[in-house]
């Protein structure tokens, strides 16, 4: 038979290995589901394993209809992204390497393999070569499918600790009735100063409090960046009813504000969060008692 013939009765390799995909479907997703990167993510029960073998299978098979095996954003792959994103995120968890993540869906490619040439006992070498060369481009992209969905699920899992640190590294505490307080600790950048002025606008309604005191006693510097999103911060207490005290401006953060030329005259400092605390309480017209004969020190109200 000529060599045209051929090619038009056979098609190209990689559209016999969509046609291959759909006809050995649930062999290959038997096999799959008994390795490791199915099998240890899918732990239910085996079928569920099989099922989620089944859906990349088919999504393989569409890749390789539209021969776009070396398209890792071929559209096939985006009904399983959300899936493999789920799977690689899972290994990752477990402290698998991307390495060792690449290597496990690696490991997918030898049983579809094997099952092509079982399924062309009747093709040349040459034929059979060249599909099994379009299958293991077909499962090279998968696994690059597979890796991007995993770094990126991994780095929105880091977005979302981060955001996590930087609130628990946020706290507002409640030091008097209608009095709320942000001991800030540690360098200050913009993503940080706008989850201070979050929690604390959040503070003072759920607090109905009058007076917030941002204590940055423990903060090393302050750059114009930063001073700038602390008097947003106190803008918008104020918008919401609250006087907004700065205290614990340490000298070198003084010396700072000064060269840059910055003017805080707007907003109310004092020197420590005892001072700002002083300073709320006489205004709601509370007074502190000094301890005598050893009692305790106590607020009249």
């Amino acid at each position: 038979m000529p060599e045209h013939e051929t090619a038009e009765q056979h098609g190209s390799p990689i559209r016999e290995v969509g046609g291959f995909l759909r006809r050995r479907r649930e062999q290959i997703a038997q096999r799959w589901a008994d390795e490791a990167l199915f099998r240890a993510v899918f732990t239910i029960s085996r079928d569920e394993a099989v099922d989620a073998a089944r859906t990349v299978i088919d999504a393989l098979a569409q890749v390789a209809d539209a021969e776009r095996a070396h398209d890792a954003d071929a559209a096939g792959f985006t009904m399983v992204r959300e899936q493999l994103a789920r799977m690689g995120a899972s290994r990752s968890r477990a402290g698998f390497s991307t390495a060792q993540v690449s290597n496990e869906v690696d490991a997918l490619r030898p049983p579809a393999v094997n099952l092509l040439i079982a399924d062309l006992p009747d093709a040349s070498p040459d034929e059979v070569l060249e599909c099994a060369t379009a299958l293991t481009v077909l499962m090279g992209t998968l696994r690059l499918v597979v890796l991007d969905t995993a770094l990126n699920e991994g780095q929105a899992l880091i977005e979302r600790q981060q955001l996590q640190l930087l609130e628990v590294a946020t706290p507002v505490i409640k030091l008097w009735d209608g009095i709320v307080a942000v001991p800030l600790i540690g360098t200050l950048d913009s993503a940080r100063s706008q989850v201070v002025m979050e929690t604390l606008l959040q503070a003072i309604v759920e607090q109905h409090a009058r007076f917030a005191i941002l204590d940055i006693t423990g903060v090393p510097t302050v750059d114009s960046l930063v001073a700038q999103h602390l008097m947003k911060t106190v803008a918008a207490a104020r918008l919401m009813g609250a006087e907004c005290v700065v205290s614990g401006i340490r000298p070198a953060i003084a010396q700072t504000i000064v060269h840059l030329g910055l003017d805080l005259g707007t907003v109310l400092t004092r020197a420590s969060l005892a001072d700002a605390l002083a300073y709320a309480l006489h205004e709601l017209g509370s007074g502190i008692i000094a301890p005598t004969n050893g009692g305790a020190v106590r607020g009249d109200r």
